[in-house]
């Protein structure tokens, strides 16, 4: 018999509304006729044209002018290059050249999907048998790019949930890139994402042991600009610059609401997309505690997990995870460590559930098989659904099985709080399966979590219906642990 799942009635669909605006770059000659006209326009001209685009498209948008102007700069090269003293132009003549270079980005047009739940460090003014969380989606948009967006709400004593209102304007964050490396690890890395070693060792040999972000990127740049060399050697250089730019640090204004907060693909190692986010609250040794997330980065052909924390939701520190183990998809930490050890599942071969511990959280490596299928409805691959959940009987662990027809369904573990490679039940049959009405989507037949939480003795289960919107059930806790003990 299963386990009874109580589905609630709030579904999170997509907000084609919901908008950023993004550089947008039409190509060396395209952009330089663009310009070109523009320099036509005298000031008045100028002037006229930036308030009509301003008019138009400033309550649309925090501070647009600037991006304008940031956009601008961007293509300072190109617009140099014409013969045009840049420092010379007004700053209505940038802002407005910077307007033909920027787009809007509808990030959740497509889909939103894949949630996560974390209780918010706020649990000030609540009444009793309410939390206040945070649930992150994956927001999906034209190219099925993807990006992080959040939703806020409060959990009452019946495990309803309240969502807060979403604010009016999107905040990209302010970017800082790491500026020192470490040339031993980095090219492990580069070694993991198997990257050829006979295209980048004339770089990397002439590289101190600790160098600088500016000192690699000018050095790549420079072989990069020969027209001649093989496209072999170029994707290899490209793959340098990419993991170069996987470090860097997110900023957020304080004046933004959290569901305004979006984390855009920034980097060129997830110019395809930020990829299903698992966080948890994570508590250290000495009792502090931050929010921490894995998630993929893919920029069309190679797939990079990464990490990322926070411990206010304003600022956010990004880096690639290493190791054998930190490979494929599917990593999730857990919240506490383990016997002095940080502990990881993951699924390194796309179809079994590895345990990993490391003294590093970034470092990951000796993988172990935990789980592999064994029941009809897992037989193609089974997975984590986010990270492990502490609870009096042992970590409480929702997995996802793929089965015929590629459906996904939910499962649940249990696993020895000391040993977590020790099971002590998993469920035989589903969880959580598609409803008739879930089904439809763009990718059908697929229920799918990154990341539950435990509330009033009750499993508050996020999921994502078919790739497309997202909405939550309720599960007895009792009833599951129950369940899964006599499942052995």
């Amino acid at each position: 018999m299963r386990v009874p799942v109580i589905r609630k009635n709030v579904v999170f669909t997509p907000d084609s509304s919901r908008v950023v605006a993004r550089y947008f770059m039409n190509g060396d000659q395209r952009t330089q006729k663009m310009v070109s006209h523009i320099m036509r326009l005298d000031e008045k001209q100028v002037i006229h044209t930036l308030e009509q685009t301003l008019r138009e498209f400033a309550r649309r948008h925090r501070n647009i002018s600037s991006t304008f102007y940031r956009h601008c700069e961007k293509i300072r090269g190109i617009i140099e290059g014409m013969q045009i003293n840049y420092d010379s132009l007004s700053d209505e003549r940038k802002m407005l050249i910077g307007s033909y270079c920027t787009m809007e980005y509808a990030i959740e047009s497509a889909a939103i999907f894949n949630p996560s739940i974390v209780e918010d460090f706020d649990q000030s003014n609540l009444e009793k048998g309410e939390k206040r969380v945070i649930i992150s989606f994956r927001a999906t948009g034209e190219g099925h790019i993807s990006s992080i967006v959040f939703r806020r709400g409060i959990l009452d004593k019946n495990n309803d949930l309240q969502v807060m209102k979403i604010g009016d304007n999107i905040d990209k964050a302010e970017i800082v890139h790491k500026t020192l490396y470490n040339k031993e690890r980095f090219v492990t890395k580069l070694a993991e994402m198997h990257t050829q070693d006979k295209y980048i060792s004339c770089i990397m040999q002439d590289l101190p042991e600790e160098f600088e972000y500016s000192a690699l990127k000018n050095m790549v740049n420079k072989i990069l600009s020969d027209q001649t060399i093989s496209q072999d050697r170029r994707t290899a250089l490209e793959e340098v610059i990419w993991l170069a730019d996987s470090f860097y640090d997110l900023q957020f204004k304080h004046d933004s609401d959290i569901t305004e907060r979006v984390i855009f693909p920034i980097s060129d190692s997830e110019s395809r997309g930020i990829e299903d986010a698992r966080f948890v609250r994570f508590i250290d040794d000495d009792k502090t505690e931050r929010i921490i997330g894995t998630y993929t980065a893919y920029n069309g052909h190679t797939i990079i997990p990464k990490m990322i924390s926070t411990e206010d939701f304003y600022t956010f520190r990004v880096m690639p995870l290493h190791g054998i183990g930190a490979q494929n998809k599917n990593l999730a930490l857990f919240p506490r460590k383990i016997k002095g050890k940080f502990a990881m599942l993951s699924r390194i071969d796309g179809v079994n559930n590895y345990l990993m511990y490391s003294d590093r959280p970034t470092q990951w490596n000796n993988p172990v098989m935990l789980q592999e299928p064994c029941h009809p409805w897992e037989f193609t691959q089974i997975g984590n659904c986010g990270s492990p959940l502490w609870t009096q009987e042992g970590w409480l662990v929702i997995t996802h099985g793929v089965g015929a027809m590629r459906r996904y369904c939910l499962g649940a573990s249990l696993f020895d709080l000391d040993d977590p490679s020790k099971e002590i039940g998993r469920l035989k049959e589903p969880l959580l399966s598609p409803l008739e009405d879930e089904r439809e989507g763009y990718v059908p037949n697929v229920v799918y979590s990154c990341g539950s939480i435990i509330h009033n003795n009750s499993l508050i289960l996020p999921y994502a219906v078919s790739d497309y919107s997202s909405r939550y059930g309720v599960v007895n806790l009792e009833e599951l642990i129950d369940a899964l003990k006599k499942s052995k």
